[in-house]
């Protein structure tokens, strides 16, 4: 382990080639004449970083290949949800079994039943809850609910944070401290974004303006509790319990987008981080091991609000689909046994430290923001970040640098310095401490400028 000091490590910082990927921009000119942009969601196009898009073959653990037999050190985790790694073997086994009795049947199953209660048995944060496909579809139905329960229309979101791409929340600011939304996509009507209210990440100032001017239109309060998909933009234990109770006092349910950070930083999410009670929590495909799972959840009063039990209407063919909870029920099942988040989380903290108290001792302008297993890269001097505004754009030529090198050292990142890295339990000190030298050197090269 790097103890501190910059004498005591050594790395080789030369450039190394570039891997192949003949294989892969094979797949992706063929990919283009199917899809636009030749992919299924646009970060992976890999516009942000150099090269063409890697097209992954298979993972295992900590590993995964691409269609080029290059090996990385994956702390993507498919963007989060591989908490245990790729094709742990509980989860297999388990879909295996589920998948010989059939895949859907659009019909109530017992499995759906032994996930439900897993979860509601170790979450004190809610009591009901519903099962959707996608963690976008987890927030859209969140929403629709809230306005149903409060019959009010107006949501309060905050800037950096995102919640899928449902039409009302695909809005940016505006100018000004509180604005409605903008839209951020063609294809979204003016008036879906003007009843979307817009304000920055930790500023109390901002929400109490939002709150004066709308109070008896707020239906509710939606925010990553730990926002993760624009930078890794902690936020203050005073500001989200300031959140709490504003939407107290002004009869507004404050919704939690757990959709990263739910069973990431802990079985309880944020929630049980922080110890705040939201109004209703989504969560997103961690709990189907990597298939496409969403569910939000609440008390069982809210909750009372869905059909067929209320009026508000929700509904979805795969919703609970057998497969999908089976590969739930392995994967929460170990997550829920004794020191798995401890142990997990430990891991992260010694591995972002020394690459910390290695950049610092060589007084290079790079930060590592962790909280639980999750980790962020920024090319900053900032002791923190939690206002989307705070982060430099033109960092980001920097991580494109460090994202080949890593690239060509074995060591796989999302395809964006706003993205945030994942640890499983699947990695060793074995991988860590050689990803950890493969940063070093990374950022010898960035900070030397040998490429451009």
């Amino acid at each position: 382990m790097f103890s501190g000091s910059e004498e005591e490590t050594t790395v080789n910082s030369t450039v190394k080639p570039d891997i192949s990927r003949e294989r892969s921009a094979e797949l992706y000119e063929k990919s283009k004449t199917y899809f636009p942009g030749g992919v299924n969601s646009p970060v992976r196009a890999f516009k942000s970083v150099h090269g063409t898009p890697l097209f992954i073959q298979k993972g295992d653990g900590c590993f995964i290949w691409d269609a080029d037999g290059n090996q990385f050190i994956d702390f993507c985790a498919s963007w989060g949800p591989l908490i245990l790694g790729h094709n742990n073997s509980a989860v297999r086994e388990k879909v295996i079994e589920a998948m010989q009795n059939g895949m859907s049947f659009g019909a109530p199953t017992a499995l759906e039943n032994q996930l439900a209660e897993l979860i509601l048995k170790n979450n004190k944060y809610i009591r009901k809850l519903r099962f959707t496909s996608s963690g976008t579809e987890a927030v859209m139905s969140a929403v629709r609910l809230a306005r149903g329960y409060t019959k009010r229309d107006k949501i309060i979101k905050f800037e950096g944070c995102y919640h899928g791409h449902l039409d009302s929340l695909l809005v940016k600011a505006g100018s000004g401290l509180v604005t409605f939304g903008e839209t951020s996509s063609a294809g979204i009507p003016k008036s879906f974004a003007d009843e979307t209210i817009v304000v920055p990440l930790n500023n109390i100032q901002a929400v109490e303006e939002a709150f004066e001017q709308f109070s008896d239109q707020i239906a509710a309060v939606i925010i990553e509790p730990v926002p993760a998909n624009n930078g890794l933009l902690l936020q203050t234990q005073e500001f989200l319990e300031f959140l709490r109770r504003i939407c107290t006092k002004n009869k507004s349910l404050l919704i939690f987008d757990e959709v990263i950070s739910g069973f990431r930083v802990g079985f309880e999410g944020a929630a049980g981080y922080y110890n705040i009670y939201p109004d209703i929590i989504t969560y997103g495909k961690i709990i189907g091991g990597g298939l496409p799972v969403g569910m939000y959840g609440a008390s069982e009063e809210i909750m009372g609000m869905i059909s067929p039990d209320g009026p508000v209407y929700q509904a979805g063919t795969l919703s609970g689909n057998p497969v999908a909870m089976a590969a739930g029920i392995a994967q929460l099942t170990e997550l829920s046994k004794s020191n798995f988040y401890k142990d997990l989380n430990n891991k992260t903290f010694e591995f972002t430290e020394s690459i910390q108290r290695y950049a610092t001792a060589k007084n290079y302008k790079f930060k590592v923001f962790t909280i639980g297993s999750i980790f962020w890269f920024a090319f900053t001097d900032r002791e923190s970040i939690s206002n989307a505004d705070e982060i430099d754009a033109s960092s980001m030529e920097k991580f494109k640098i460090m994202h080949r090198e890593l690239l060509n050292r074995g060591v796989y990142l999302g395809p964006s310095g706003y993205e945030v890295g994942f640890v499983s339990s699947t990695h060793s000190k074995i991988e860590l401490e050689k990803a950890k030298r493969a940063i070093f050197e990374s950022l010898d090269i960035v900070f030397r400028g040998s490429r451009a």
